[in-house]
């Protein structure tokens, strides 16, 4: 029978389940079920966490497929940030407020302002407080919604969740809590001035999890969840991590040097440290990874969000959308890619803008710009990653968006690095399955080698032109708040 450990990938838009061999780390398995969201025009991001088990039921079902496999352990990566309210059964009081939702702002603000400051906030946790984080979500639902915050008796993440819900254990892990913005990651522990100036009356002990070793077996399958799943029941459920934790694990970022930059609903740009890493102006995420070290990571709230709003725009193909970003630029015309609003730089009640437009700009302009102005977005994140001390030597891209050939040729010239596109499988689920054996084996287990290509940046005045017009609009941005 063939051991394989599982990785679950609990994302914005669907849940991902693999079963990544032992041996020779190949996928041999995956299983897919989408999820709805909530989402409102004041910025609002929810989901229903019941949701989440449902698809994970369905993915899990649909990758083992009434195969037989020897499932050697369980690893989950989940969307970070996201606010998870449990009463005192730990069922959910409400839908969890995600990762992109900006209804927190003036919560930040006032946080900031109560702690001292954002030199002050930075010595605390090595994070500033963004909306997208989730100190300022449970500030929010103190002040919005009393009686379901009144109710609520413990608080964890979307992945914390997952894995109370798979072994009955209510625990977390650095690189996932790392993303909260009350987690001291230089220190490794919960910061109890950010907790206290959340509510000073609450009990964090109990209503926060443990935070246990990412490399580590928190538990094991408990019999209710694997009959839902279909699994045998005590199988070891690894600490698991957030969705960049665990990415970075499956496409290999476990050891100072490349950089990853993943195109998905959200674009995120990272690399491992061995120390912690912190932007002096907090526009860098000072994560801890799921291994061990820490996770430099910058991230834009428009990515593959975008991309696809402009294609669905004009009902175009992906091969005509292509075409439009491998053909000769924008000509003149330059996006600023802030539909959701945006969280590096951090302006979260900015909008999309275009600006140059001539009766002469087609959609293929249009689409070109689109991808452009999301790209050098990714730039500007990869600039407050050297702030922190990463030095990029060559750029690993993955996610969805890494398919497109153009797409990838654009990275390269807009960033001036190679760009390596490794055939990963799913990198965040991979990610949790690679973490699962390092977990149950004590040691890093290998990664699958597949063949990847290479794009090497080519000199283009176009872009230098248009790299002008993107800083230029972007200032406007910061200025007006657009």
């Amino acid at each position: 029978m063939r051991r394989v450990f599982l990785g679950i990938d609990c994302g914005t838009q669907s849940t991902k389940v693999v079963l990544r061999d032992q041996d020779d780390g190949v996928v041999v398995a995956i299983g897919r079920a989408s999820h709805e969201l909530i989402a409102r025009d004041d910025g609002t991001r929810e989901q229903d966490p019941a949701w989440w088990i449902e698809a994970l039921r369905t993915a899990v079902r649909d990758a083992v497929r009434g195969e037989r496999f020897e499932i050697g352990g369980i690893g989950a990566s989940g969307q970070q940030h996201g606010l998870v309210c449990l009463d005192d059964h730990d069922r959910p009081v409400r839908a969890a407020k995600l990762w992109n939702d900006t209804t927190t702002a003036r919560e930040c603000a006032e946080l900031t302002q109560k702690l001292g400051g954002d030199s002050r906030v930075l010595e605390l946790t090595g994070n500033l407080l963004l909306p997208g984080y989730t100190a300022p979500k449970i500030a929010w639902l103190a002040s919005h919604e009393p009686d379901a915050y009144a109710r609520t008796a413990r608080m964890c993440l979307p992945h914390d969740y997952l894995n109370l819900w798979l072994t009955g254990q209510f625990v977390t892990e650095f690189g996932d809590a790392s993303g909260t913005a009350y987690l001291d990651v230089r220190a490794r522990r919960y910061s109890d001035a950010v907790l206290a100036a959340i509510d000073n009356t609450r009990d964090w002990t109990r209503a926060l999890p443990r935070i246990a070793p990412s490399l580590s077996v928190v538990g094991t399958l408990r019999p209710e969840a694997a009959e839902s799943l279909g699994l045998e029941a005590g199988i070891p459920v690894s600490a698991g991590g957030g969705d960049n934790m665990c990415a970075a694990i499956g496409s290999d970022i476990v050891l100072e040097g490349p950089v990853a930059v993943s195109l998905g609903t959200s674009g995120t740009v990272f690399a491992y440290r061995a120390e912690p890493a912190v932007d002096p102006l907090g526009e860098a995420a000072a994560f801890c990874d799921s291994t061990g070290g820490w996770l430099p990571l910058a991230a834009t709230l428009n990515c593959t969000s975008a991309t696809e709003w402009v294609r669905e725009l004009f009902a175009m193909k992906h091969a005509d959308v292509d075409a439009a970003v491998a053909g000769g630029g924008a000509a003149g015309l330059a996006f600023l890619p802030y539909l959701s609003g945006e969280r590096t730089p951090n302006r979260p009640e900015a909008a999309g803008v275009f600006v140059g437009v001539r009766p002469s700009h087609g959609r293929e302009a249009i689409v070109h710009a689109v991808f452009e102005g999301v790209t050098f977005g990714l730039a500007y994140a990869l600039d407050a990653l050297r702030r922190a001390g990463v030095a990029p030597t060559e750029v690993t891209l993955i996610g969805g968006g890494s398919a497109s050939d153009a797409w990838a040729q654009l990275c390269a010239d807009v960033l001036h690095l190679p760009v390596v596109r490794p055939a990963i499988v799913e990198a965040a689920a991979s990610g949790a399955a690679r973490q699962a054996q390092w977990a149950v084996e004590g040691k890093r287990p290998r990664v699958a080698a597949p063949r990847s290509r290479r794009f090497e940046p080519r000199p283009r005045e176009d872009l230098q032109e248009a790299a002008k017009r993107m800083a230029a609009l972007r200032a406007l941005a910061g200025a007006n708040r657009l």
